[in-house]
């Protein structure tokens, strides 16, 4: 049953700020019901961006000189509040983003472990001491922070990847503006009313909603803006990179991924199945670690492909807030589209398409933006499909003849984001380890599922090689600053040759 709509402003110092008379709205509708409008939101400009950062710069002042265990405390209240509105929170994800509620659950939980793993990090040492090369001085290293970063996250996980970098940011003593996806603002309005409801101070973070290219882009030129953090696609990254490298400001990039699980002829094709279905057709596959590619030993191939055309047609495909749902609508008809062409380029190209392939339009699902799981067999890896990144519910498997052709067909893509194996053999294993051109690796288990205490990021076209989450997430939204303490009383000169 749809819900009312809701008319909603940015959040800036503290308070939801209406949009004026006059300014353009755009709305957040619901993926399998497009009559189910979610609420309706100010198209931001420069003029609310300068607001937010100057809320931002304001609270920095502050924020930035409360110590850090107590900043830890705010967080560890905020997982507290998450993990209290967890269910109210991944019904309303299923419905604006069209997350099956299983997934949406794991999305908030994914916030909720972010922030108590940050909580940790206000108890921890932020830098570390070490010899001097002269006596009675001392010498260590402190993380400062940058002042206000911006965010501008995707849709796919609208509440987990905030929670990522936000909280990362908060938690080094940085303010926060945060401009989130055009697709899932509500998530981001109840985000922030949920953590200033923990206690975090009015302005330490800000939300701003709009297009990418007109509120989005302000907030890279900004000048008081000291670093960017953005998720999104490629062809954007590389705009943020120009933009921010123009005026020397910090940027961290996490960008596509053409993830792919290699199977070898020792591997529990049963695993294999259940691993390749949940990587390949979890989220609709919009996921940036989504299995894209399944690289297949010859002599495995007819019955792995057996079991996994079967599995795949009985997913039940349907509205993401019916709890017996498995694959959910797409985000958006322009995404549909989009991923349509994929699967005609797929055939035009040669593949043979062994399932799905469809758009589905009728009955219940005439509403919303419907894919059926697909599967793509005789796929080379010099395919666009093999090449480029669908964000859909696609999976082309592509067939070798040993383990270095599989190897070298999973590194062959221009992203490293997550590499699999699935093999029962132990030289494998270390070999693919070592071989594999990614910033994720796994072992028997499919291309998603990355736990928050690790770094998250990719090589090659995928980032720029800040990383997420983990004990690394610091290095995004902090400076090192080298301090010196002589108290020797004379002047010493370091690297300057004395007598002995």
């Amino acid at each position: 049953m749809a819900t009312a709509t809701a008319v909603k402003g940015n959040h800036i110092g503290g308070r939801e700020v209406s949009a004026p008379s006059g300014m353009s709205t755009f709305t957040s509708v619901n993926p399998a019901n497009h009559a189910d409008v979610v609420g309706v939101f100010p198209r931001s400009s420069e003029e609310e961006i300068a607001e937010a950062v100057k809320a931002a710069t304001k609270a920095f002042q502050t924020w930035s000189t409360t110590p850090a265990p107590v900043r830890g405390d705010v967080l560890l209240r905020i997982a507290e509040r998450l993990t209290e509105e967890k269910e109210s929170l991944a019904q309303l994800m299923s419905r604006e983003m069209g997350k099956v509620l299983v997934e949406a659950r794991g999305d908030v939980q994914e916030a909720i472990d972010m922030a108590k793993y940050m909580a940790g990090e206000g108890r921890r040492a932020l830098g570390a001491t070490y010899p001097s090369e002269l006596r009675n001085k001392w010498a260590m290293t402190v993380r400062a922070p940058l002042g206000v970063v911006g965010c501008i996250t995707p849709w796919n996980f609208p509440i987990a990847i905030p929670s990522w970098k936000s909280f990362a940011a908060i938690m080094a003593g940085n303010a926060v503006v945060l401009k989130p996806a055009e697709d899932t603002p509500m998530l981001a309005a109840r985000f922030v009313e949920i953590l200033e409801s923990a206690g975090l101070p009015p302005g330490v973070l800000n939300v701003v909603h709009g297009l990418g290219e007109e509120a989005g882009e302000a907030l890279l030129h900004h000048p008081d803006v000291k670093a960017i953090s953005f998720t999104g696609s490629v062809e954007v990254g590389r705009h943020v990179a120009k933009v921010c490298g123009e005026q020397l400001k910090r940027f961290s990039l996490e960008l596509g991924g053409k993830n792919a699980i290699v199977v070898l002829d020792d591997a529990d094709l049963d695993l294999v199945v259940d691993g390749a279905i949940w990587g390949a057709f979890g989220t609709s596959g919009q996921r940036c670690t989504a299995t894209s590619r399944l690289i297949v030993q010859r002599k495995v191939l007819a019955p792995l492909l057996e079991r996994l055309v079967a599995r795949a047609r009985k997913l039940r495909i349907g509205p993401a807030t019916d709890p017996a749902t498995e694959v959910g609508a797409v985000i958006n008809d322009t995404q549909k589209d989009r991923i349509l062409s994929y699967i005609a380029i797929g055939k035009e190209e040669g593949a043979t398409l062994l399932t799905g392939g469809n758009a589905l339009t009728e009955g219940a699902f005439h509403a919303g933006s419907f894919i059926e799981p697909t599967i793509f067999s005789d796929v080379r890896k010099d395919m666009r499909i093999a090449q480029e990144e669908i964000f859909g519910p696609v999976l082309s498997v592509i067939p070798v003849d040993d383990f270095d052709e599989a190897i070298e067909v999973a590194n062959s893509t221009p992203y490293g984001l997550s590499l699999s194996i699935y093999t029962a053999s132990v030289h494998a294993t270390f070999q693919a380890i070592e071989r594999f051109d990614a910033g994720l690796v796994y072992v028997n288990a499919p291309t998603i599922g990355a736990e928050i205490q690790l770094p998250f990021g990719g090589t090659k076209q995928t980032g720029n090689g800040f990383r997420e989450a983990g004990a690394t997430a610091f290095d995004e939204f902090t400076e090192w600053k080298s301090v010196y303490i002589d108290y020797s009383g004379q002047l010493q000169r370091a690297q300057i040759d004395t007598e002995a």
